[in-house]
């Protein structure tokens, strides 16, 4: 069953498992989140649910958004994300979703706006190489240079790496392991790192990747043609083993 909540970046920490080993993880503050809508394919043409987050006075939301809202009943939120879930069926407008909706060894996909960096020339931006700063390089040597075809097509082409506007972006970082879950402070720990500041809001869904597990022993094929070759002494390959 897939599953969805909204929430936001604590920060980094660490804990350590039952062999000691260090495992670094990212705090997140999940929920709650309530059921604002349901999209329905007959009137919107699609399936989906929307989930209402951090709760706001209703004078921090506009008269379109107190509207909305009020179909619902007596729930503020400040921050509305849809999300398409197999799991469509079983939520109801006004259900609660908490972080006890995820468990230790869930996969899941994070969602959120990575830090701003401001403008940024190529060097910094796209890993553009320096150029050489001996013989009168000059104050130039982390300038992009001439760009500008010839006469044709006379244009710079759409796309084209250059300085500009860095991060701020809307990234997702796939297949982090849930690694621990406290129902009481509403936290889940995912192992790795996730965009955005402290503070940022972040989504949290169950993964697109389906983990597939190996069979049989790694590097060992389950061909019994193979197989036979393998306790055959008569083989060379068996006895050069």
């Amino acid at each position: 069953m897939e599953k969805a909540i909204i929430g936001k970046k604590i920060g980094m920490s660490q804990i350590f498992d039952e062999a000691g080993k260090v495992i670094p993880v990212t705090v997140i503050q999940a929920g709650p989140c309530t059921v604002v809508q349901k999209k329905t394919e007959e009137k919107d043409g699609y399936n989906a649910v929307q989930l209402g987050y951090d709760d706001v006075p209703e004078r921090k939301l506009t008269k379109p958004e107190l509207g909305h809202l009020k179909k619902v009943g007596d729930v503020r939120k400040a921050v509305l994300r849809e999300f398409d879930l197999d799991s469509y069926d079983e939520l109801n407008v006004g259900d609660v979703i908490t972080c006890e909706t995820f468990e230790i060894g869930d996969r899941v996909d994070v969602t959120g706006v990575s830090k701003g960096k401001g403008y940024a020339g190529v060097v910094k931006r796209h890993g553009f190489a320096i150029k050489r700063v001996t013989h009168g390089g000059g104050p130039v040597h982390r300038h992009q240079g001439s760009v500008g075809p010839a006469t044709d097509p006379s244009r710079i082409f759409k796309g084209t790496k250059g300085a500009g506007h860095m991060g701020a972006e809307q990234v997702t970082v796939q297949n982090l392991d849930v690694v621990q879950v406290d129902p009481e402070l509403g936290l889940i720990a995912v192992c790795g790192a996730i965009p955005g500041p402290k503070g940022g809001v972040v989504l949290v869904k169950s993964s697109v990747k389906k983990l597939v597990e190996k069979k049989g022993e790694a590097g060992v094929s389950s061909n019994p043609q193979k197989a036979s070759a393998r306790i055959n002494p008569q083989k060379a390959s068996a006895r050069n083993k």
